[in-house]
């Protein structure tokens, strides 16, 4: 399966989302080097490099091209600098499952830029493809803010991920909130 780019690109009053550009490598190593980022999103290397933004861009355009995922850098509308990222990657394509994923730079968290982000990347991946019946998100158990963005969005929470997998960082491994959301629940939807 291939997914298209959307054109134009999806947007509300508040963010657009768009693909990755080669353009955007300087921002991304700017934000993705920010403390809290690299807690929770222990898989990202640190510090992160020019080398390792080039090597995301260049995955987030193989993602599209082959339609394992569908990655999108956030922007406030209007301008022209990346404020985060989110991305859609079937899980289980078989079954109709796909997982989302995000992340917001520090300056322009506490805003709603990522329930914002989150509610478009729902709404398109559910009217894009019709066999996703299921798009979820994990969250570190600690990640209040992450876990508060999924259910303004209209995640429903369903239970928590013991020991789900092993962080390096922390050394230990760590707990996930499991949150999702199925295609009758996305509002302006029909099942």
């Amino acid at each position: 399966m291939t997914l298209d780019a959307p054109d134009p690109p999806l947007s509300d009053d508040r963010v657009s989302l768009h693909p990755w550009r080669e353009g955007d490598a300087s921002a991304l190593v700017a934000e993705l080097n920010e403390p809290d980022i690299a807690a929770f999103l222990d898989r990202i290397p640190q510090p992160y490099t020019l080398e390792d933004a080039r090597w995301y861009i260049d995955w987030t355009t193989q993602g599209w091209r082959e339609g394992s995922a569908s990655t999108f850098a956030v922007r406030l509308v209007g301008a022209d600098e990346p404020i985060g990222s989110i991305g859609v990657r079937w899980s289980d394509q078989e079954e109709g499952v796909a997982e989302v994923g995000y992340w917001v730079a520090a300056r322009a968290r506490g805003h709603g830029v990522a329930t914002a982000a989150l509610r478009l990347i729902a709404g398109w991946a559910f009217g894009t493809v019709p066999s996703l019946a299921r798009l979820q998100l994990r969250a570190d158990v600690r990640n209040a803010a992450s876990n508060r963005v999924a259910e303004k969005a209209g995640f429903t929470r369903e239970g928590v991920l013991r020991s789900q997998r092993y962080n390096e960082r922390l050394g230990k491994r760590v707990d996930f909130v499991m949150w999702s959301l199925l295609r009758e629940e996305v509002p302006g939807r029909r099942s």
